[in-house]
């Protein structure tokens, strides 16, 4: 079994970069791909507990609450 890939609260930054607010999780998986972000990265954001993000910062705090 793979170890998970440790992601840091930069490669989210880079991942999201240009994304428009709000956003839904596959607006956000999507810009994410498009900035190269690891698939890792992208899986975890499309299996955010919410639906929709007003910011950043609330993307943050949801991809990192279990970390």
């Amino acid at each position: 079994m793979e170890e998970p890939v440790a992601i840091s609260p930069i490669d989210l930054q880079k991942a999201l970069s240009g994304a428009n607010y709000p956003a839904d999780r596959e607006s956000l998986a999507k810009c994410a791909a498009g900035n190269g972000a690891d698939k890792s990265l992208i899986d975890r954001i499309r299996k955010l507990d919410a639906k929709s993000f007003e910011n950043p910062a609330e993307v943050s705090k949801a991809l990192f609450k279990h970390a």
